[in-house]
């Protein structure tokens, strides 16, 4: 029973132990019939004095044990003079399980037990049950209650240490969740540049290039109009380098080919992950790139949690009309169409789990980035003027589609 300060209530309690077992000591030596019992216990309480006012006695199990002895000597010899020391046995009980260990306390405390019944015996005219029942009874109540102290204080440090793992994977998840919205909102931000400003300029620039050679040569207006180019050509190159720079960080450093073939090496299997890519890696627009690489780590992600396979294959298809994006994986597969629309279920290999097998069936959007179910890249897909299709089958693996149509601007970079 470890009652060295921890709380104010381990202190209240060790103060209360060290003043009954002093309490006790003064009624024996109250009681004393002649010198001897006195001197005994005075010398009883020198050496429990001793013990209680080094603090190297108490955070020393072997000091403890030293002391202990001594104690419990003075002890015998005061019980030899009066009857009145057996009670002390009940301190002296907590006393040996508050310093030594259980495996050496519970002995310890049986000794002493035996030697309080022998004490208080050979004091009594004659024996009776209560000879032993008072000093077996608070060896029991004393055990009893050291044995409930450790197991509450034990589970009073497992709840402490689960309050503070709580504590800091709260934290972890706010954190998460504040950078998962800083990039949510930048690519918000990015994908409306691209689709507002840098397309509206890209329009204009066509309009003025347009009007440019309806003007006559010589024409006042020509110089105006050819001013007007450069001022658009220069803001559309201002909205580039916006969307570069609120790129998804998986992007800032690379190409998407890249960025896909970092996201394989970073799987951790099983099953064996293995990036390819088909034709001649080209530049896309970034809202291109965005798409593909969140419906790869949806797709991958849930591969990895739910599929149980044994082998995943990403695969970058450079063609001459479109782009395409396929992950195929050899696990236990689903049945699409069980799938409920509003169920984002895991892509590529897990996305109906709980409809082939009666297991968990993810919601809608959950996904390995935190928010792409089906419905999701089906979306980003669509957006694009894409398409995206998912073949699977139980026990057959799942294959996700994903095709995007090239830029009608190609040749310029996909116009923004």
């Amino acid at each position: 029973m470890d009652l060295r300060p921890r709380s104010p209530v381990a202190v209240i309690l060790r103060l209360c132990l060290y003043a009954l077992f002093a309490g006790l000591l003064g009624l024996a030596a109250a009681h004393a019939t002649g010198p001897g019992t006195v001197a005994a216990a005075l010398g009883t309480g020198a050496v429990f004095a001793f013990g209680v006012l080094q603090p190297a006695v108490l955070r020393s199990r072997r000091r403890s044990a030293v002391w202990l002895a001594a104690l419990g000597a003075a002890w015998l010899v005061l019980l030899a003079y009066s009857p009145q020391a057996v009670w002390a046995a009940f301190p002296l009980y907590f006393l040996l399980l508050h310093l030594l260990p259980v495996r050496w306390g519970l002995p310890a405390v049986a000794a002493t037990a035996a030697a309080a019944i022998a004490g208080f015996a050979g004091h009594a005219e004659r024996i009776n049950a209560g000879v032993f029942i008072g000093p077996l009874l608070g060896a029991a109540v004393a055990v009893a209650t050291v044995l409930g102290y450790e197991a509450l204080y034990r589970e009073s440090e497992r709840r402490r240490e689960l309050i503070e793992e709580l504590v800091a994977t709260r934290a972890d998840l706010a954190a998460a969740e504040r950078a998962a919205g800083t990039l949510a909102e930048r690519e918000r931000l990015a994908r409306e540049i691209h689709d507002t400003l840098a397309q509206g300029l890209s329009s204009i620039q066509l309009l003025l290039r347009a009007a440019q050679r309806e003007v006559p040569a010589g024409s006042p207006a020509a110089a105006h109009i050819e001013q007007a180019r450069g001022a658009a050509q220069d803001n559309l190159a201002e909205a580039r380098r916006f969307v570069r720079a609120l790129t998804p960080p998986d992007l800032e450093h690379g190409s998407l080919t890249g960025a896909l073939e970092r996201l394989c090496s970073r799987a951790v299997g099983p099953p064996a992950v293995r990036f390819s890519v088909s034709g001649s890696p080209a530049a896309l627009p970034t809202p291109y790139e965005v798409a593909l690489l969140r419906i790869a780590q949806s797709a991958l992600g849930n591969t990895l949690r739910h599929a149980r396979a044994a082998r995943a294959e990403v695969t970058l298809s450079f063609m001459d009309t479109a782009v395409a994006l396929d992950v195929v994986d050899d696990g236990t597969g689903f049945v699409p169409d069980a799938v409920p629309a509003g169920a984002g279920a895991a892509g590529a290999g897990a996305a109906g789990a709980g409809a082939a097998g009666g297991r968990r069936t993810e919601s809608p959007r959950a996904g390995a980035d935190g928010g792409f179910g089906l419905p999701a890249m089906r979306s980003r897909a669509e957006a694009l003027g894409g398409t995206f299709a998912v073949e699977s089958a139980p026990g057959q693996g799942t294959a996700v589609a994903v095709t995007l149509p090239w830029p009608v601007a190609r040749d310029t970079g996909g116009g923004a």
